[in-house]
């Protein structure tokens, strides 16, 4: 494939995870009130596991599993340790505002891919970083507080959970051998067991099943858990590293918005700042001329 349709592919896909990921805020805050944030995890990822090897056969692609060390560890750090840090990083307070700190992600994806990867960002790529970092704190105001120092670690060390991910996924595309819906569905399956025993080690209350929390459940297993990290991983797949990671700031920046039109909370001075800030680091990072 071209590299020119492989990026524009890749920007559509974003396009629809945005929406999807970002919507999700909404749904996983209304969910909540039925059942313990570890079980509502558990839950929705042992069903969007069941969606991806669903997909799978639908579309006749290989069931076998990749390489099980590195699937494993990709599993590990994408969906358990990235999960399970950003609810314990809920449980422990901080709310929202903490959960949007694991979307530093891209950030320490930048730092990771420079060491392990040798990718190393252009004056560009850095000015867009730096632009990006000034809307994140602006939509995450730090000087309002960000809850306990407990959660904050927490929220912090999920981010580099998923950018350690990040980076695994990129090696093992390097491979050529194994397919982002297949790679999604046997790392998630992986992961997801290990999520499954701590929601059963971790007492929270019983799950209201509610219709309400089905159909959060429906939504999850299809869409955010399910479709969407498939969608991440091809995202991962055609883009460079730093670009994949940067270009997810568009999540919360548009989680902000939806969350002004659907739960009326509507944005103040310094997060309308930051996601001004976090479009026009988005805008000149994918959008910019190149050079031929």
């Amino acid at each position: 494939m071209p590299e020119a349709d492989s990026r524009r592919g890749a920007l559509y896909a974003l396009a629809a995870l945005t929406l999807i990921w970002s919507y999700n805020w909404v749904v996983m805050k209304q969910a909540l009130q039925y059942s313990g944030p570890f079980t509502f995890s558990a839950l929705r990822y042992v069903f969007g596991t069941l969606v991806l090897f669903g997909l799978l056969a639908l579309r006749r692609e290989s069931l076998a599993p990749p390489p099980l060390g590195p699937t494993l560890a990709l599993g590990l750090a994408q969906t358990t340790g990235f999960q399970a840090l950003v609810q314990l990083a809920l449980v422990g307070g901080g709310a929202g505002r903490t959960a949007l700190l694991a979307y530093t992600m891209p950030f320490w994806v930048v730092l990771l891919a420079w060491l392990v990867l040798r990718e190393r960002p252009s004056a560009r790529q850095w000015l867009c970083l730096a632009i990006a970092a000034a809307g994140l704190a602006c939509v995450l105001e730090p000087w309002r507080g960000l809850g306990g120092m407990r959660s904050t670690a927490l929220a912090l060390a999920g981010g580099l959970s998923w950018a350690i991910s990040v980076v695994l996924a990129k090696r093992m595309f390097a491979g050529g051998r194994v397919g982002a819906l297949q790679l999604t569905a046997w790392q998630m399956l992986l992961g997801t067991l290990v999520l499954v025993a701590l929601a059963l080690l971790m007492p929270e209350r019983p799950i209201d099943w509610a219709p309400g929390y089905v159909a959060a459940l429906a939504y999850n297993a299809l869409l955010p858990a399910g479709v969407g990290w498939a969608l991440w991983l091809y995202i991962v797949q055609r883009l460079p590293t730093h670009v994949a990671g940067l270009t997810s700031l568009a999540v919360p920046m548009t989680g902000v918005l939806l969350a002004w039109a659907i739960l009326g909370e509507r944005p103040d001075a310094a997060e309308a700042t930051g996601i001004a800030l976090i479009a026009a680091a988005l805008l000149t990072l994918n959008f910019a001329p190149r050079r031929h």
